[in-house]
């Protein structure tokens, strides 16, 4: 231990080496505590740790029983590159585990709100549905999702009385059944969707007497599974206030690119419904580490690790898999795995993409568009 009287007698070398030992310590600490405190916050683990199945509050556990019966897969989508590629990787997969044991996954439709047809019509099934009208989205691509759902839902012959809501960058990994409990809906609770912490904003769109802002669920539309009847009351509300919170710029500030997603809860709470809170309904690499038995991931975070394997999030890595790097066109096929030490979570997405690339037709003429 160095005493006052010693340290006045401290070269200025050893001062220095002293505070840069000090400055990395206290910065390698407070890397690991965001670290941890943003998986956390993924994991929804930052204070008591919710349960993997949470019940909405007036779900009657007792007379509720789970109805097995199919769902019809919805895929909203553009026809641009970056839209494509991704919708033939989830198609492919979806596929894949449709007829396997525990799966309650019925028909499948790539709801396409470009307004024509495209080059993947013969390859997923499709229906064609009109944009927004022009400038009416602001450059905001993804207002057109509950419209498109809105007109989906009122022209096209659907069988199954359930909907699972589905996006692009989605990839199945286990059996998907039907999550839903008879009238009540499953979601996936986003840790970023926090209606209690912008009630003044809420109160716009979800007036006091509706009830306590608490009655909306922390989702978005996807994933949800829903019946039907249930999806066609509550989409042309959520496409109004989809729209009414773009047009107001507080709003629109606060929530920035996932005001469709708010709007999805609010309109759900509008109608009275709340949903089962399924954490096992997806993952997210990198963030979540294990597969295990969820269901689905969902790719929209990037991967970027060093050759340690270590996460360097924020920073591109030696090593990447990220969507976005791929705007113009697909990725290639057989991608690079990831380095050892890079969790499981995120290896199985790489094996995941480059079998689909492996196996769907004429992947390289898409690589050269």
């Amino acid at each position: 231990m160095i005493g006052r009287k010693n340290m006045g007698r401290a070269s200025p070398v050893f001062l220095v080496l002293l505070a840069l030992g000090f400055f990395f310590a206290t910065y390698n600490l407070l890397t690991m505590i965001i670290h941890n405190r943003e998986k956390a916050v993924a994991d929804g683990l930052d204070g008591v740790p919710d349960p993997i199945i949470q019940m909405p509050g007036n779900a009657n556990t007792k007379t509720t029983v789970r109805t097995k019966v199919p769902f019809h897969v919805a895929l909203t989508a553009t026809d641009a590159p970056y839209s494509k590629w991704q919708c033939r990787i989830m198609y492919y997969w979806y596929k894949k585990v449709k007829d396997l044991p525990g799966s309650d996954m019925g028909g499948f439709t790539r709801v396409l709100h470009s307004g024509k047809s495209d080059d993947l019509m013969d390859e997923i099934p499709t229906f064609v549905v009109d944009p927004l009208p022009a400038g009416l989205d602001r450059g905001y691509i993804v207002l057109n999702r509950p419209w498109a759902f809105v007109q989906w839902l009122e022209k096209a012959s659907i069988e199954e009385e359930y909907i699972l809501m589905a996006e692009p960058d989605h990839v199945f990994v286990n059996p998907l059944p039907n999550l839903a409990l008879g009238g009540l809906p499953a979601g996936f609770p986003f840790f970023y969707i926090k209606p209690a912490q912008h009630e003044k904003i809420i109160r716009k769109f979800y007036p006091e007497e509706k009830g306590p802002v608490t009655d909306i669920d922390p989702i978005g539309n996807s994933p949800v599974i829903i019946k039907k009847s249930l999806l066609e009351q509550i989409a042309p509300t959520w496409m109004n206030v989809s729209l009414r919170m773009k047009d107001d710029q507080e709003t629109d500030k606060a929530f920035g690119w996932v005001l469709e997603m708010y709007a999805y809860a609010v309109a759900s709470a509008l109608h009275g419904v709340q949903h089962i809170l399924r954490k096992d309904f997806m993952l997210q690499p990198p963030w979540d580490l294990e597969v295990g038995k969820k269901f689905i991931i969902h790719y929209t975070y990037g991967c970027d690790y060093n050759l340690k394997g270590e996460l360097t999030y924020g920073k591109i890595g030696e090593w990447r898999f990220d969507k976005r790097s791929f705007l113009r066109g697909p990725p290639p096929r057989n991608l690079s795995l990831p380095p050892p030490g890079v969790p499981e979570s995120v290896v199985t997405l790489v094996k995941k993409v480059n079998e689909a690339t492996a196996n769907i037709p004429d992947w390289e003429k898409e690589e050269k568009e």
